[in-house]
């Protein structure tokens, strides 16, 4: 075999392939870019190159339908379905990734990417290079050679079919070269080639052994007796136009040479840069190993290496905490894990050393001397500290404060980045291999001492680097004010988790299986018999072919069956039908969503989800395990289980207590952008959506209807996540025309909120971030992207980066005093969640008044805006029914 093997693979055909292999719904950036073909493609080729193994690498797309082939048959590929609106611009992104791995992308003018990788599958072979060549298009199977294989995908590029000479022998009874005459005579759908009526591979393969090869078979076509023979003589222009046309030309003048195509050449600032663009929060290791780097190919210096810790008994450990200087930052790191168990391991480093200790084996001098660096010395760095604080605590110790987190620091700096990963920040930042071999004559430790260890060594000089970049940003104080006291009081929070009760949970999941099942049997009745209400095939067989509605959007399955489809489809037609699939669906869900909380019910009868600060880069939590932010608010069902939450009554607790904020985020936009109107409005009480349809549509806020309220409340919100005419139309389910026409109005009633909006954009794109009112940054290098779509994603976050980071902000700062708030008045009631604009408190006997005046004092003055922040409290026996 060849040293150099060359992987070939056809861009279109791939990137087809990912596009309706993975569901668009599920693939998307938080600002609205489809992105699953460009994720299923890197995903694919990842995958083909980690078994392939090859040395060289290249991508061909087509260019364009205008072909020599189109010019000569008007007809080649009509038929085929409009490209999707989702994967329109996904094509551009994928050869983005590409070039940031070195990968080169090839196509020519005039023809197809078939062409191309004939072209240079030729090229590699006569290089002396063994060729892999992935394509869907069976017009390949005429490049196989000894050194030429063709990959056909069964699916995606997980599961390829082998196409060796030998291989296409078997299965189509012909060579490779005659591959070519067989598909002229049985013609190709895919390409609107029709064939000759009546003649199938079989009897196509017997001619061609007869006769040679083609034009044998169509020099001897008289001799061919049957109907076959006069469906030939009949067809032969069809046959002879489809040879010409199905001939893969390997001769095109393209600039390329194989050592362009070697593996290597990865940009990985750019990956990483593109990757976070895309919000892909995987592969940057995986295409680091599989690409290697330009820079790896040259001698590089061996990595620094962290502090090799020493294994401490408790006397040692407890002096060497004793001589530590209180003004130089300390490195902690344990062995807790992801949910915050009491950790084995503990490790402690300064300057240049570190020691670790085992927990369980510290005496009571020992323990008092960890317990007192812990909670006295003023410069702790942690790396992911919350869990590590839980664990601590769950070991008997008081909670640490933390100094500085390296992953909350990193957060801030890169808010987009994937993985904020110890390993790789050191490595990032130091140089520091934190996992390299133990230098010859030092002792290795091996195991979780020393992992530990190793870890706690690098966060002091990682501390010190990152906080030089911090102060260069001017984003110290964001951390400082705003993300480690939100830190300290989220740890607090999952230890104490919220109550559930637990026959009211159970209740749920027999209610809404029950619901499921109703609404399965309505379903079965307006059908005359039952079907897999499950199954996409057979739900495409009853709406489709059986009740003739209109097709959804095509798939490469048959017509997509997802939730919104099936929504739109309904919106169409009002099929009972219908009404009772989307009924059986939403009660499935919930039943699923209950039985997930029976699931993380703790011991103590508490659910304890966990808070996380570096997801969204816009600074907005989300929760995991289980994400409580994903309960329906506005529902029957969603009240429901919420009123399964409840104080726990035998610790003392006999309320909960929910405080939010109204409308916080229209109004930092009536504040950021000065809108007089607007911040009128607010000041003086009113309800905004009336005000400003009252606006929009000339009319007095008595002769607002609910329809006019709704419209403008989903522009309003719309236009703050840089919501186009067109998604505003689909939202509404009105006319282009008519969304755009509502839009424009707006903005001659609330100049300044356009001029705001324009002036975000245009002030990010000259600076390459956006920044909240608490100096919080995203960077956006894309705003000055050549690419549109690329360009456009970035616009879109660069509108509502600076309103919904501030409203984020806001509701930490309101926390944090809420939380100081009930400490310092020594009350025992306690905040337990966050969920969007919203806080639960659970209240202990004889608190509520005080709690109340708390939550209304403290989240009123959380920020100073030119516009009142309006706190809405309730109280009650539950969640839902605290719920106002």
């Amino acid at each position: 075999m060849s040293e150099n093997r060359l992987l070939l693979i056809d861009g279109h055909s791939l990137a087809y392939r990912a596009f309706y292999a993975l569901p668009v719904e599920n693939f998307s950036t938080s600002t609205g870019q489809a992105t699953n073909a460009v994720y299923g493609f890197v995903s694919m080729l990842l995958k083909a190159c980690e078994t392939e193994q090859p040395t060289h690498l290249a991508v061909a797309f087509d260019l364009g339908r205008q072909t020599f082939r189109l010019e000569e048959y008007g007809e080649y590929k009509a038929g085929r379905a409009k490209t999707p609106e989702e994967f329109r611009g996904q094509v551009e992104l994928i050869q983005d990734v590409l070039g940031a791995m070195g990968v080169p992308v090839l196509t020519a003018e005039g023809f197809e990417a078939d062409d191309v990788l004939a072209t240079l599958a030729r090229r590699g072979a006569e290089a002396g290079a063994q060729v892999l060549l992935a394509t869907g298009d069976k017009d390949s199977f005429q490049l196989s050679t000894d050194r030429v294989t063709i990959l056909y995908p069964k699916r995606g590029l997980s599961d390829l079919s082998r196409m060796t000479p030998a291989a296409i022998e078997e299965k189509y009874a012909v060579s490779p070269a005659n591959y070519r005459g067989l598909a002229a005579l049985v013609g190709e759908k895919a390409d609107n080639l029709p064939g000759v009526p009546g003649v199938g591979d079989k009897t196509a393969a017997k001619w061609l052994a007869s006769y040679g090869d083609l034009p044998g078979v169509l020099d001897h076509a008289d001799e061919i007796k049957g109907k076959a023979g006069e469906s030939l003589r009949s067809h032969r222009a069809d046959v002879e136009r489809n040879y010409r046309l199905n001939r893969l030309l390997d001769d095109l003048d393209l600039d390329f040479e194989l050592d362009s195509a070697r593996l290597g050449g990865v940009d990985a600032e750019r990956v990483s840069e593109l990757f976070d663009q895309l919000e892909f929060r995987a592969f940057g290791s995986r295409v680091q190993e599989v690409f290697g780097s330009a820079a790896s190919q040259e001698p590089v210096a061996a990595a620094a290496q962290a502090p090799q810790p020493r294994v401490l008994e408790s006397a040692e450990f407890a002096a060497w905490l004793g001589a530590l200087d209180t003004a130089a930052p300390v490195g902690v790191e344990s062995d807790a894990d992801a949910t915050g168990s009491e950790p084995e391991w503990i490790a402690l480093a300064q300057g240049e050393e570190a020691v670790a200790a085992r927990l369980r084996d510290l005496d009571e001098a020992g323990v008092d001397a960890l317990d007192a660096v812990l909670a006295g010395h003023g410069r702790l760095v942690f790396n992911d500290a919350k869990p590590q604080l839980k664990g601590l605590v769950r070991a008997g110790y008081g909670q640490p404060r933390v100094w500085l987190d390296t992953e909350l620091a990193e957060y801030l700096l890169v808010p987009d980045q994937r993985s904020y990963d110890l390993t790789e920040a050191a490595e990032r930042s130091l140089g520091i291999d934190i996992a390299a071999p133990v230098p010859e004559g030092e002792l290795d430790l091996g195991g979780a001492g020393e992992a530990v260890g190793r870890r706690a060594g690098v966060l002091p000089r990682l501390a010190a680097a990152l906080r030089e970049r911090l102060d260069a940003a001017h984003l110290t104080g964001v951390l400082e004010d705003i993300e480690l006291p939100t830190q300290a009081v989220l740890a607090r929070m999952e230890l104490a988790g919220i109550a559930v009760e637990g026959t009211r949970l159970t209740e749920l999941v027999g209610l809404f299986g029950a619901q499921a099942d109703a609404s399965a049997q309505e379903a079965y009745r307006e059908l005359g018999r039952e079907v897999n209400l499950g199954s996409p095939k057979q739900l495409q067989g009853v709406l489709f072919d059986e009740l003739g509605m209109p097709k959804t959007k095509r798939t490469k399955t048959g017509y997509t069956t997802d939730a919104d489809a099936l929504a739109d489809l309904f919106a169409k037609t009002e099929h009972p039908f219908l009404a009772h699939l989307l009924a059986y669906r939403d009660s499935i869900k919930l039943k699923q969503t209950v039985v997930g909380l029976e699931k993380v019910v703790a011991d103590d009868g508490r659910i304890h989800t966990t808070y996380l600060q570096t997801v969204a880069a816009t600074g907005r939590l989300s929760s995991k395990d289980p994400n409580l932010q994903n309960i329906p608010v506005r529902t029957d069902a969603g009240r429901r289980i919420r009123s399964v939450f409840v104080p726990e009554e035998a610790a003392g607790y006999d309320a909960l207590m929910s405080a939010d904020y109204s409308q916080i985020e229209m109004r930092i936009l009536a504040h950021l952008a000065g809108d007089e109107a607007l911040v009128a409005a607010f000041n003086a009480g009113e309800d905004l959506h009336t005000f400003v349809a009252g606006q929009v549509f000339h009319a007095q806020p008595a002769e607002v209807t609910g329809e006019m309220r709704s419209k403008v409340k989903a522009m309003s919100y719309g236009l703050v996540y840089g919501l186009s005419a067109f998604g505003l139309s689909k939202q509404l389910r009105i006319g282009v025309d008519e969304a755009k026409g509502l839009m424009d109005t707006y903005f001659e009633r609330f100049g300044a909120v356009r001029d705001y909006l324009y002036g975000v954009v245009e002030e990010a794109r000259g600076r390459g971030y956006t920044e909240t009112m608490y100096g919080r940054r995203r960077y956006l290098p894309q705003l000055t992207s050549d690419r549109r779509q690329l360009r456009e994603m970035a616009e879109r976050a660069a509108l509502n980066a600076p309103i919904q980071g501030s409203a984020a902000d806001i509701m930490k700062l309101a926390m944090c005093r809420v939380d100081d708030g009930l400490r310092a008045a020594e009350l025992s009631s306690r905040l337990l969640l966050q969920v969007h604009d919203e806080v639960i408190v659970e209240v202990a006997r004889g608190e509520a008044d005080r709690v109340e005046a708390i939550l209304k004092d403290q989240m009123g003055a959380a920020a100073q805006l030119s516009v009142p922040l309006d706190v809405n409290v309730g109280t009650g026996p539950d969640w839902q029914a605290a719920a106002h």
